[in-house]
């Protein structure tokens, strides 16, 4: 059985930018935390973050695939350039799931690192748009399927059939 890379806020680590968890209860989850296949990572902290720490969004008009090809930025709300860090972990959490045998990754939709369907638009007002997060992109180039909080059943359902 795989292993499954997620994000350490979704099994309750204070590590969001704003030093909270956001765990998720899950039965699938549950299960899988006891037959210890579930890898927490958090990419940001990887990446040399403090918690807390200030909001950060991809630029506007900017994908994920563009901030790894170094054609875009990641800036915190007080317009630091915070890219590099977020590459870092990023690379990291991608060097963690393979090591681990993750074929898979549970990640925090919404995050400039975790995003699986959106992100934020890069203008800090709350406004959305659809993409992915930059170590959700990473792992998918690499054959790691991304999966939200929202698509646990889902992805146990996948799991269910192999």
């Amino acid at each position: 059985m795989d292993n499954i890379l997620i994000s350490a806020c979704l099994m309750g680590d204070p590590v969001r930018y704003d030093g909270a968890a956001k765990p998720v209860a899950n039965a699938h989850l549950a299960r899988w935390r006891t037959n210890g296949r579930l890898i927490p990572f958090c990419p940001e902290i990887a990446g040399g973050f403090a918690v807390p720490r200030l909001p950060a969004e991809i630029e506007p008009d900017a994908a994920a695939h563009d901030v790894l090809q170094g054609q875009a930025r990641i800036f915190d709300n007080e317009g630091n350039d915070v890219t590099g860090g977020f590459l870092a972990g990023a690379q990291k959490a991608l060097t963690t799931a393979q090591n681990a045998g993750c074929r898979h990754a549970i990640l925090m939709d919404g995050s400039p690192s975790c995003g699986t369907g959106f992100i934020y638009a890069g203008r800090f007002d709350g406004a959305r748009k659809p993409g992915m997060g930059i170590t959700a992109a990473l792992l998918t180039s690499h054959g790691i399927s991304v999966w939200s909080e929202a698509s646990i059943d889902t992805l146990a359902a996948h799991l269910a059939t192999r």
